[in-house]
């Protein structure tokens, strides 16, 4: 993991994963205050997700002038932006984040509707604003087309 160009977007997803786990799952067994902290996590998490959200924006905004960047290879890692190596990770954290906040939050709302795990369903934009930052600044895009050409369309005449 740290050969690999990006490890520490790679580790501090790994880490806001494991800290929203904790938190969250804590909150599911112990009431109050630990169910305060999940969800004060959960916001900490989905702001700074916002954050690399629109930091990556940015950065695909300045590379598109040379390549062409689509949002399924930004923000999801879609094949050939990344790696396996990468992606895989990438995406077993996504996974993480979206079955425990769902999970976490399904699980209190017997006990209550108004749950504050119920925050938890925001965390994976935290992921994927990280996968992003990786992909705008790491992943491969193929080259953009020289200025002023287009794809042809198929001349059709009936």
């Amino acid at each position: 993991m740290n050969s690999m160009p990006g490890a520490r977007i790679l580790k501090t997803n790994a880490f806001g994963t494991a800290a929203f786990v904790i938190t969250a799952f804590s909150g599911v067994i112990h009431a109050g205050f630990l169910r305060t902290l999940a969800a004060v996590v959960a916001l900490i998490l989905f702001t700074l997700g916002c954050a690399a959200f629109m930091w990556a924006l940015l950065k695909a905004f300045q590379r598109s002038r040379t390549d062409a960047i689509g949002m399924g290879g930004l923000f999801f890692l879609l094949a050939p932006t990344a790696p396996g190596t990468v992606r895989r990770p990438f995406t077993a954290l996504l996974i993480v984040q979206v079955l425990v906040g769902l999970g976490t939050a399904i699980a209190t709302f017997n006990i209550t509707p108004f749950t504050p795990l119920a925050f938890g369903v925001m965390v994976p934009v935290y992921g994927m604003g990280l996968a992003g930052l990786w992909a705008a600044t790491y992943g491969y895009f193929d080259p953009r087309s020289p200025a002023g050409t287009r794809a042809q369309a198929p001349n059709r005449t009936e």
